[in-house]
C-alpha cells in the first residue's frame, strides 16, 4: 500500500479425487460465492460516491488541514460497516479527493451512510490511509444521511452541513460536504496514456515552474469530479511524466466521449497551485490527438488577458487493454481448492475446560477455530467442484507417537482430505479426541506441505488456486524457517490466510503480512508477491461475514497477481489480446 499522504464451471479435479457435478449446479454456485464476496448480480446497483468539502475548520496552528474522508454504512443493529477512506489532501480547507468510495445501492434497504472527516497529523505520514488509527486524528465533522437521498437529489449531487459529532442542531460551523453519486457502468479495460507537454508558462520567479497535472471527468451539470494527478516536476517547462494507468470505469466511466478536463498547474507548498493551462477533451480525442501527433494548447486562466496559450499538451501513447477480473477466471475454469491447519498447542488450554480456546460449548456455539472454518470455508467452498478438503493439525502429539508439526486430522497422513466443511469439522473434533496439546508453535512444515501440493503443474488448461487457512493462538518460533517458506510458495499459485486466536501478543506475526513491502529471507531473497493474510480475530466483529471479509479482502488480487506473472488468462476468453490502441 502507498503513502496515505498523496495529493467457474470449475476445473476438473481437486486434491483428493474427482466428484462429478452437473455443469449448471457449479455455475449457479460461483455466482452465489461472488455475490457473498461482494455482488455482481441481483437486481442492485454499484454506486460511485466522490466528495468534496468547503470551508472545514481549520485546526493546525501554522497551516491549514490535511483532510481524510472515511464512509461507514449503518447496520441494522445499529453498528457501522467501513466502506473506505479517501486519500489525505495535504493543507487544504476545501478538498477535492480523489479517491471514491462504492457501494451496493438497494431500494428495499434504508441505506443510513456516516461520514466523518479527520485532520491527519503529520506523524502519520508513512502510514497508509487504510492503517490509520482514527482515534489518534482530530475529527472535522460527520454526516447521516441515506444514499437515497443522494440518488435523489438533483445531477444526484448533494450538499450538506457538516455537523459536530453526535450533533443534530448546529452549535458551530464545521462546513459542508458534497457527495456527487454515479452508477457505474461495467467496464474492465485499463487506460495507460503518456503526456508531456512543452513550451509551458514559467509562474516562479527564480527558477522554472514544477508542473503536475490534474484529470477530472466533467460530470452533467458541468462541475468537475478529479480522478488523477500526476507526480510533479521539478524546474521543467517541457515536462514528460511516468504513465498515467486508470481504469476506464474510473476515468470517463467507460464512455470514451464523455469531456475530461485536464490542469496543468504549478506546484507550491502552501497548496494554492498557479493554473498554468486548461484543456477539455474526451478520450477518443486523446487517442485523436495521439494518431495525427497534433498538440493540444492549453489554455489560460480566463482572468489572465494574454490569449496565447499556457503551453502545449502532446500525447505520446495511449494503450487501452482489457483488465481480467477474479469472476473471469473462476467462471472460466480456475478452481480455488482449500486446506486448513489447526493450532494443537497447549497454550490453547485444556479442551474439556470452558476457558479453553478449542472447547466445545454444549449449547451449539462455535469456539474460535471453528468459527474461522466456517466464515472462510462457507464461501471458498463454493469454487472447488469437488469440496473435498486437505486438513492438518500442528504441534500436537498423536497416540503413543511423537510431537508433530504436521499430521493429518483425520488420522490419515497418507490421504488427509476430508468431505465438505462438515468433513472438516468433524475430523478437527475427533483430533481433539486423540491428540494431546503440545508446542512449540512451527508453521514451515505445513506451509512446505502445502506449497509441495501447489506445486503440481498449473496450465493454461488446468487452472488451480490454493488457499491455506492457518488458525494459531501463539506467537511462532521458527519465524525464520517460516519467511523462507513463504518466500518460495510466493512463486507457487497458493495465498496464506493466518488467524490468531485468543489473547497472545501477534506483533511478530505482522512480519509476515508484507502489505507495504516485500517480504524479505536471511539470505536476501525478496518474495515475489504478497501471499499472507494476517488477522487477529480479536481485532475484527465476531460474526463469520466480518472475519471472511477482513481475511479475503486481498485473495482475489493475489490469484490475478500469480495468474498475471504466468501468463494465464481466463478460459474463458482467447489467448489473443483484443485491439488496443497505441501509437
Amino acid at each position: 500500500m502507498g503513502n496515505c499522504f498523496s495529493d467457474v464451471a470449475g476445473g476438473q479435479q481437486a486434491v483428493g479425487g474427482v466428484q462429478s457435478r452437473n455443469a449448471l449446479d457449479w455455475q449457479s454456485d460461483v455466482f452465489e460465492a461472488v455475490e457473498n464476496l461482494g455482488g455482481t448480480r441481483g437486481l442492485s446497483s454499484q454506486i460511485q460516491l466522490s466528495f468534496s468539502a468547503n470551508k472545514l475548520r481549520v485546526m493546525d496552528t501554522f497551516s491549514k488541514s490535511d483532510p481524510m474522508l472515511v464512509g461507514f454504512l449503518k447496520r441494522f443493529d445499529g453498528s457501522l460497516e467501513e466502506l473506505g477512506r479517501t486519500e489525505v489532501v495535504l493543507n487544504s480547507s476545501s478538498p477535492n479527493w480523489v479517491k471514491e468510495l462504492r457501494v451496493e445501492y438497494r431500494f428495499e434497504e434504508v441505506q443510513q451512510l456516516l461520514l466523518r472527516v479527520y485532520d491527519i497529523d503529520t506523524n502519520f505520514a508513512n502510514i497508509s490511509s487504510e492503517k490509520l488509527q482514527l482515534r489518534n486524528q482530530e475529527f472535522l465533522g460527520e454526516v447521516v444521511c441515506a444514499l437515497s437521498e443522494i440518488v435523489m437529489a438533483p445531477n444526484q449531487k448533494f450538499t450538506v452541513p457538516l455537523y459536530g459529532q453526535g450533533e443534530r442542531v448546529h452549535q458551530h460551523d464545521w462546513g459542508s460536504l458534497t457527495i456527487t453519486a454515479e452508477e457505474m457502468v461495467k467496464s474492465k479495460s485499463l487506460v495507460e496514456i503518456v503526456v508531456r507537454c512543452a513550451e509551458l508558462d514559467n509562474k516562479d520567479l527564480f527558477s522554472k515552474s514544477d508542473p503536475f497535472l490534474r484529470i477530472s471527468r466533467l460530470q452533467e451539470d458541468g462541475s468537475a469530479t478529479s480522478v488523477y494527478r500526476t507526480e510533479v516536476k521539478k524546474n521543467n517547462l517541457n515536462p514528460t511524466w511516468k504513465p498515467i494507468r486508470i481504469n476506464l470505469q474510473q476515468l470517463c466511466n467507460g464512455d470514451m466521449d464523455r469531456p475530461l478536463k485536464i490542469e496543468c498547474c504549478n506546484f507550491n507548498t502552501n497548496g494554492s497551485h498557479d493554473l498554468i493551462g486548461v484543456a477539455q477533451i474526451s478520450l477518443n480525442g486523446l487517442l485523436e490527438l495521439m494518431r495525427m501527433r497534433l498538440p493540444q494548447d492549453l489554455n489560460r486562466p480566463v482572468q489572465n488577458q494574454n490569449k496565447q496559450p499556457g503551453g502545449k499538451f502532446y500525447v505520446e501513447s495511449c494503450v487501452i487493454t482489457p483488465i481480467d477480473s477474479f469472476l473471469d477466471y473462476v467462471t472460466g475454469g480456475c478452481e480455488l481448492n482449500f486446506m486448513v491447519a489447526v493450532d494443537f498447542t497447549a497454550s490453547n488450554g485444556n479442551p474439556l475446560q470452558p476457558d479453553s480456546l478449542h472447547y466445545f460449548d454444549p449449547s451449539g456455539r462455535l469456539n474460535a477455530y471453528q468459527t474461522a472454518i466456517q466464515a472462510v470455508g462457507q464461501i471458498i467452498h463454493h469454487y472447488d467442484t469437488d469440496k473435498r478438503f486437505p486438513c492438518w493439525g500442528f504441534g500436537g502429539r498423536p497416540i503413543d507417537g511423537p510431537v508433530s508439526h504436521c499430521f493429518a486430522l483425520n488420522g490419515n497422513n497418507s490421504n488427509p482430505v476430508v468431505d465438505g466443511i462438515p468433513g472438516i469439522m468433524f475430523a478437527y473434533s475427533q483430533a481433539l479426541r486423540n491428540i494431546t496439546l503440545a508446542g512449540p508453535t512451527l508453521f514451515a512444515p505445513v506451509i512446505n506441505l502445502a506449497a509441495s501440493i501447489a506445486s503440481q503443474h498449473v496450465s493454461q488448461d488446468n487452472q488451480k488456486y490454493f488457499v491455506l487457512l492457518i488458525i494459531t493462538d501463539g506467537v511462532i518460533t521458527d519465524l525464520q524457517q517460516t519467511i523462507i517458506a513463504i518466500i518460495n510458495a510466493a512463486e507457487l499459485p497458493l495465498s496464506l490466510l493466518i488467524v490468531g486466536v485468543g489473547g497472545a501478543d501477534f506483533t511478530e506475526m505482522e512480519t509476515l503480512d508484507a502489505d507495504k513491502k516485500r517480504l524479505s529471507g536471511p539470505d536476501g531473497r525478496v518474495a515475489a508477491r504478497d501471499i499472507v493474510q494476517f488477522m487477529p480475530m480479536r481485532n475484527v466483529a465476531p460474526d463469520g461475514a466480518s472475519i471472511a471479509r477482513s481475511l479475503l479482502a486481498e485473495l482475489p488480487g493475489q490469484l490475478l497477481e500469480y495468474m498475471k506473472s504466468r501468463g494465464i488468462v481466463p478460459g474463458n476468453r482467447p489467448l489473443v489480446q483484443p485491439h488496443a490502441f497505441a501509437s
